[in-house]
């Protein structure tokens, strides 16, 4: 496995606590609110934070023409999807349990990575892999009672996972010779294009300003999630191997549910704190440094 580079593990911190936290702040942000609008509001919102970065950065704008189809691929699958199907998920599931389902995303990346593109994982992956659900099994533990009288929340939280685990890998191969923010932006205007259509189709009946805490969690989406997280995932997600990059941020959905317990009330179980050490496995099994080959070599002569 790819041994992290600071910056690589500087990133993934930061990532793991802003998308971590997010969960119960989405929840908050729905409660009350059309979910549409919400996300569509917290997209457009980021988009002039990210484009002020490419500015700062003097990062280009430009998307060639030669690039439009396979970045319409990436945006649908690594974007649009995974944010209509989960934020219509939130809004029926609690945090925790929407963060977990949505987090189901490297098991499906691992098994899709495998099938579809043939990738040969290695003992110390596969084990990252069952570690990881595992982890997601026993923090679903309490939960298949009243997930089972809210099955199409579970299969929008599950599609929307499955298809982000293909972009995910789309992207890993991706042929554009881009900037990571410059697809990042092009992607966040696409999807808030995309989001606002649909909220105007399906929610203007329900529009209204937010405010209180609805208009802090849009803030905050606006800001942390699509004026940097995105961005930052997509680094990632191109610079390490598929099944790195997506069980390196399995630690997410823990402090989704942890963070839920703490802000919304949400019960704990003992399972949800042997999942934490299940994760952390996970974790562990693909960003451990390995040692490495050519020092073994050296010591051999």
């Amino acid at each position: 496995m790819q041994r992290l580079t600071s910056r690589q593990i500087a990133t993934l911190v930061l990532l793991t606590v802003v998308w971590g936290l997010n969960w119960p702040v989405m929840k908050l942000g729905v409660t009350g609110y059309p979910a549409l609008t919400f996300r569509a509001l917290s997209i457009l919102l980021g988009i002039p934070v990210l484009g002020l970065a490419l500015v700062v950065l003097k990062v280009p704008f430009r998307l060639p023409r030669k690039y439009w189809l396979e970045f319409s691929w990436l945006t649908v699958t690594n974007m649009m999807i995974w944010h209509i199907c989960i934020i219509l998920a939130v809004r029926s599931l609690s945090s925790g349990r929407a963060a977990i389902l949505g987090y189901t995303m490297p098991i499906f990346s691992a098994v899709i990575g495998a099938l579809v593109f043939h990738a040969m994982l290695s003992r110390r992956a596969w084990t990252g892999v069952a570690a990881a659900a595992l982890g997601v099994s026993l923090l679903l533990w309490h939960e298949f009672t009243g997930l089972a009288g809210k099955p199409g929340a579970v299969a929008l939280a599950l599609f929307a996972a499955c298809v982000w685990a293909l972009g995910t890998q789309l992207l890993r191969r991706s042929k554009i010779e881009l900037p990571t923010l410059t697809l990042s932006f092009w992607m966040t205007v696409a999807a808030g294009l995309t989001m606002g259509l649909l909220s105007l189709i399906f929610e203007s009946d329900q529009w209204r300003v937010p405010t209180g805490p609805v208009a802090w969690a849009i803030g905050y989406n606006a800001i942390l999630i699509f004026g940097y997280a995105h961005a930052a995932w997509f680094y990632l997600a191109r610079g390490l191997p598929p099944v790195a990059s997506t069980l390196s941020v399995m630690f997410i959905p823990v402090l989704g549910v942890f963070s839920g317990a703490l802000w919304l009330g949400e019960i704990l179980h003992w399972q949800d704190w042997a999942a934490v050490v299940l994760m952390v496995v996970a974790i562990a099994s693909v960003l451990w440094p390995a040692k490495p080959a050519a020092s073994a070599n050296a010591l051999s002569r």
